[in-house]
C-alpha cells in the first residue's frame, strides 16, 4: 500500500483569492493614506488638505479660510509674502494669531523663508512674487512630505494637488440701498488634474461671519438671525 501523493483537499476558488488580494491591497492603501488637516465645517465636505500636498487658490480670503481650520485645531501656521495680511479678518474666520508666524516682506528670500517655515508650521501660506519654477516646487514638495506640512499658494503653483477658486459672488442685505451687506453666496470650485471641477455653493460669509453650505439657513429672502435688532433688519436681495 502506498499513500496518495496528491492532495485530496479541493483547490481554492481563483475568484476568492483575487477578492482576498484586492482586500489586502485596499488595507495597504488605507494605511499609506496621508492624514488631513482640520477644516472649517463649511469647507470640510468640499476640500480637505492632505499633509505633504500643495494647493493653489485665487484669493487671500479663501487662503485664510483654509488656514483657519488647522489653526483652530491647534496647529501652527505661517504666512509668507502677505504684506496686506488682514489680522482682524483672519481672526474672525478662526485663525489663532498667537500661533501664526508672519513674514510679510521676505523680498528675494521668500523661498528660503518658506522652506524654513515648513519645518515648524503645519500649514504655510505663501504669495510667490513671480512664477515658481518646476524644480523649486519639486524640492518644496519633498520637504512638505518629510515634515507632514501643507503649502497653500495664492496664485499658480506647479503640480498643485488641487486648484481652489471662488466664482459667482452675490451679496445679500443691500435692500434698496438703505441696508448693509450681510452675507455673500459664492460657488467654490475645486479642480484636481484633468478631472471635471467640483462646484459647491457656499455662504462665504454668513451673516454671523462663518461659512456654511448655501442650502443652510439665511437663504435669499429670509430674515437675518435674531441677534440682529429689528431696526437693523432690512429687505434682503441679491446684488452683484
Amino acid at each position: 500500500m502506498t499513500a496518495a501523493l496528491h492532495p485530496t483537499e479541493p483547490q481554492a476558488d481563483p475568484r476568492t483569492e483575487i477578492d482576498r488580494l484586492r482586500e489586502r491591497m485596499r488595507r495597504m492603501e488605507d494605511g499609506l493614506a496621508r492624514p488631513e488637516l482640520d477644516a472649517l465645517p463649511g469647507l470640510s465636505q468640499v476640500i480637505r488638505l492632505r499633509v505633504g500636498g500643495s494647493y493653489q487658490v485665487d484669493s487671500a480670503s479663501l487662503a485664510l479660510a483654509l488656514m483657519a481650520g488647522p489653526s483652530r485645531g491647534g496647529a501652527w501656521c505661517a504666512a509668507v509674502g502677505l504684506s496686506d495680511f488682514g489680522a482682524e479678518a483672519a481672526a474672525e474666520l478662526g485663525v489663532v494669531l498667537e500661533r501664526t508666524i508672519l513674514v510679510p516682506e521676505p523680498g528675494e528670500a521668500w523661498l528660503e523663508a518658506t522652506a524654513a517655515l515648513v519645518d515648524v508650521a503645519s500649514l504655510v501660506l505663501v504669495r510667490p512674487p513671480a512664477r515658481v519654477p518646476e524644480a523649486v516646487a519639486a524640492k518644496l514638495s519633498a520637504r512638505l512630505r518629510k515634515r507632514s506640512a501643507v503649502l497653500v499658494s495664492i496664485g499658480p503653483w506647479p503640480r498643485a494637488e488641487a486648484s481652489v477658486s471662488l466664482a459667482e459672488p452675490r451679496w445679500t442685505g443691500a435692500g434698496r440701498g438703505e441696508g448693509h451687506l450681510r452675507s455673500r453666496r459664492v460657488v467654490l470650485e475645486v479642480r484636481r488634474g484633468s478631472a471635471p471641477p467640483r462646484r459647491t455653493a457656499l455662504w462665504f460669509p454668513e451673516p454671523d461671519g462663518s461659512l456654511a453650505p448655501a442650502s443652510s439657513r439665511w437663504s435669499e429672502g429670509e430674515a437675518v438671525p435674531s441677534r440682529w435688532s429689528s431696526r437693523e433688519r432690512v429687505e434682503t436681495r441679491e446684488v452683484g
